[in-house]
């Protein structure tokens, strides 16, 4: 027990040490690129048992994700919800284990920028505390925007590229539906039961009951640490651009 133990701490003191000389750049794949897809023009309504995060009304259903004890504090307008910059992310303030969520979000017209500072943000899965901890649904604009293909809509963020790429123009409306297998894990930590994400963008299927390596990472590899059920987070990305906006949010329990 004892040579495991030491050995599972060296494992460990090397994976920190080698993330710590790691790039960004090297987690980043720019080939083959998605091909592109035009979507149907249908947008789906939260059915009877749904769990509705965002009616257009308020945001009873959410906190800060730095500060759980804070009130959400981003702008609504017109049923629709904006990130307000400054204010960081935001989190359900219920946990969830394995579930199926509709989210439609949306780039601003006038955005501008590139590659990833052209309306970034992300739907993270499961929120693991304060930041961009957990596992990140990527949100970006796609349409003839050119960056790394697992950091594009619809990746889950430097771990999957999406099988296509059908992104609508900014000023559209875009849709995730998205069916989350929580993982499961072992008394020691170890991981018994990957997570696994299934994803339709624009109702086009993306990404296939995918198992992930472990949380979003954006240097580094990934890899698990034990937790169970978590919040759904929305990421304020802090780029410069104009920030983006969501509606019809809603979740049921599986």
């Amino acid at each position: 027990m004892r040579n495991r133990i030491l050995i599972t701490i060296l494992l460990a003191g090397s994976i920190f040490t080698a993330n710590a000389q790691a790039k960004h750049e090297d987690t980043e794949i720019y080939e083959p690129v998605p091909k592109v897809v035009t979507p149907g023009k249908t947008i789906g309504d939260a059915p009877s048992d749904a769990i509705v995060l965002f009616d257009g009304k308020n945001l009873d259903q959410w906190v800060s994700a730095d500060d759980r004890s804070a009130a959400a504090k981003w702008d609504i307008d017109g049923n629709i919800l904006t990130v307000r910059k400054g204010t960081g992310n935001i989190e359900t303030k219920q946990a969830f284990a394995n579930y199926q969520l509709h989210i439609e979000w949306r780039i601003p017209s006038n955005i501008t920028g590139e590659g990833q500072a052209r309306g970034n943000s992300g739907v993270f899965l499961a929120s693991l505390g304060k930041g961009d901890a957990g596992y990140e649904l990527q949100v970006l604009d796609s349409y003839i925007n050119k960056t790394y293909v697992n950091g594009m809509a619809g990746s889950i963020y430097k771990q999957f590229i999406p099988l296509v790429n059908p992104a609508r123009k900014p000023g559209e409306w875009q849709a995730y539906d998205v069916i989350w297998t929580a993982p499961l894990f072992n008394e020691d930590g170890s991981v018994k039961s990957p997570a696994k994400a299934t994803v339709f963008f624009n109702g086009v299927l993306v990404q296939n009951n995918v198992e992930l390596k472990g949380v979003t990472l954006y240097i580094g590899q990934p890899s698990y640490t034990k937790h169970g059920p978590a919040p759904i987070k929305l990421q304020a990305h802090g780029d410069k651009s104009e920030p983006i906006s969501f509606r019809n949010i809603w979740v049921r329990e599986l």
